[in-house]
């Protein structure tokens, strides 16, 4: 028996006579255009709330050619005109109450889309000297100096610290507060390092396509990828302990 899902993306109402179809076969349907189109990816967009396909009884994902149409639009929008999923969802919606989209000219970015990414990007142009660092932190040299001895954080290629450093550095410092030293942290290091080759071996054939636009996409795919990772650390934490966090 399927559940219809309830309010998000819209996109569950198939007719009665609609096939439904895995998301394995939705992935065979959508490579042909879509070669860098992953299982993650569809569930990425699922999670974000971009597509809602039903679920049996059991769980399983049930696509109707509403859905697959729907994830197509939202693919190409993504490769074609490099919109991020907060403009891709107004879009959906906006098309949804039956009003015109125009979508930016292929291969240029939406304005809208430029303002997303300059905020997201700018924090991490910024570079700090190290003297900012312990000021930001609260800690002495010593101890930035044993965090990078464990290779917690290091300077950028260009010198200074970039705003990402900046973040593990501070959560350092609160995890020290509660008695956890660098030498604790060497696994969790240790464990985002194995993430991250992780993503990068889903990304590296993209970054080698010939397709200028396919090696375009292999950037977002490894940041969805990273933030599905960072989701099912937490929750693994979070099953260990027994505990939800906020």
């Amino acid at each position: 028996m399927l559940r219809t899902p309830t309010g998000g993306a819209g996109s569950g109402a198939a007719g009665a006579g609609d096939r439904l179809v895995s998301i394995g076969t939705v992935l065979s349907q959508l490579r042909d255009e879509f070669p860098e189109v992953t299982i993650s990816k569809i569930r990425f967009l699922e999670a974000e709330g971009l597509v809602e396909p039903r679920r049996t009884a059991s769980g399983y994902r049930k696509f109707s050619p509403q859905d697959v149409e729907r994830l197509a639009r939202i693919l190409r929008m993504q490769r074609d005109h490099y919109l991020p999923l907060k403009v891709i969802r107004e879009h959906l919606d906006a098309l949804a109450r039956g009003e015109r989209v125009a979508l930016p000219a292929p291969g240029r970015r939406d304005p809208a889309a430029d303002g997303d990414a300059a905020d997201q990007e700018r924090p991490t142009a910024v570079r700090i000297g190290r003297a900012e660092l312990l000021a930001a932190t609260g800690v002495g040299e010593s101890e930035l100096a044993e965090w990078e001895s464990y290779g917690l954080i290091a300077e950028t290629a260009g010198g200074g610290y970039d705003a990402g450093t900046v973040t593990v550095a501070r959560l350092v410092a609160d995890l020290g507060r509660f008695g956890l030293e660098p030498r604790h942290l060497r696994g969790v290091k240790a464990a985002a390092d194995r993430e991250a080759g992780l993503v990068e071996q889903v990304v590296a054939p993209l970054r080698r396509h010939r397709n200028p636009q396919t090696r375009a996409h292999a950037e977002a795919t490894a940041k969805e990828l990273a933030a599905l990772s960072v989701r099912l650390h937490a929750a693994l934490v979070q099953t260990a302990l027994g505990v939800r966090l906020p």
